[in-house]
């Protein structure tokens, strides 16, 4: 049986495909896990660690510290997954699996304490946001930091315009797409809105001295491998939402896109790329 979370997101299910976007964001994960850690951190807490890519490379960069990494997931397939992949990066760091829900106010007792704690992509999936900012700090020991990751800005695949319907088609997708992310987050039980940016949410949260920057994943066209694997799964997603809301004419145009037999299928394109700006959020612990 598959473990939802808050959103109805069935993160076992969509194993394969973390997979590959860690596959496809190795190289910027690893620059980023090297701008965060410092000399001096040896112990390192992801929040919702997904496939386990952000917890390897920070496996690799404390090898030989005696570090210890700590992944923790609500979804137990995942957090297996994530374990395994960890330890085989860096088989003398220390991995500790811990099955914990952000949602959740125990989450500090079970995580402990660490030098960094880091959360990708997973704080926009939580009811109360801020209050999941407050419990990730908690985890945080004092002079540690606390690492967010989030959109900065929405993926882009394809050319303004694709031969097949209206131009801009792209755009009304993401624009659908905003519309049910604005639902997805109404519908959760509890949920609280958080009217800031994260940057202003951290200090909230007891953070200080926050700095904020963002980085591309940028793979232009024409792109092939786990690049047009993202790009399609991403098409994917967005006729999901235009079925649900857009025009008749833009669900035929994206459903010509990824029907194999058509002369406009995704696949067959020489114009397709991946670019996505991905922003990171990092506060101190007093």
């Amino acid at each position: 049986m598959g473990v939802h979370s808050h959103d109805n997101i069935d993160w076992n299910d969509r194993l394969h495909r973390l997979r590959e976007i860690d596959e496809l964001t190795a190289p910027e994960t690893a620059a980023l896990v090297e701008r965060l850690l410092r000399p001096e951190d040896r112990a390192v807490a992801e929040i919702g660690s997904g496939a386990g890519g952000s917890a390897a490379a920070f496996a690799r960069a404390l090898s030989g510290t005696g570090g210890v990494v700590t992944v923790v997931d609500s979804a137990p397939e995942l957090l297996t997954v994530a374990a395994e992949t960890a330890r085989n990066a860096a088989p003398d760091v220390e991995i500790r699996p811990v099955r914990a829900d952000a949602a959740d106010d125990g989450l500090p007792d079970l995580v402990g304490q660490a030098d960094l704690v880091f959360a990708a992509f997973v704080a926009h999936h939580l009811p109360d946001q801020l209050a999941g900012l407050r419990r990730m700090a908690g985890a945080v020991r004092p002079g540690g930091r606390l690492a967010l990751v989030e959109f900065g800005l929405e993926p882009r695949v394809l050319p303004w315009d694709v031969g097949v319907g209206e131009p801009g088609l792209e755009l009304r997708l993401i624009a659908l797409r905003e519309q049910w992310f604005r639902r997805m987050r109404a519908d959760m039980d509890g949920s609280v809105r958080l009217p800031i940016g994260w940057s202003s949410a951290l200090p909230q949260a007891g953070l200080t001295d926050v700095e904020t920057w963002s980085y591309l994943v940028d793979r232009p066209a024409p792109v092939s491998g786990v690049a047009l694997n993202a790009a399609v799964n991403r098409l994917e997603f967005l006729r999901r939402t235009a079925e649900e809301a857009g025009s008749a004419e833009d669900l035929d145009a994206i459903t010509r896109l990824l029907d194999p037999e058509s002369p406009h299928y995704v696949r067959g394109r020489d114009d397709v790329q991946y670019l996505v700006a991905h922003t990171v959020h990092v506060g101190t612990k007093p």
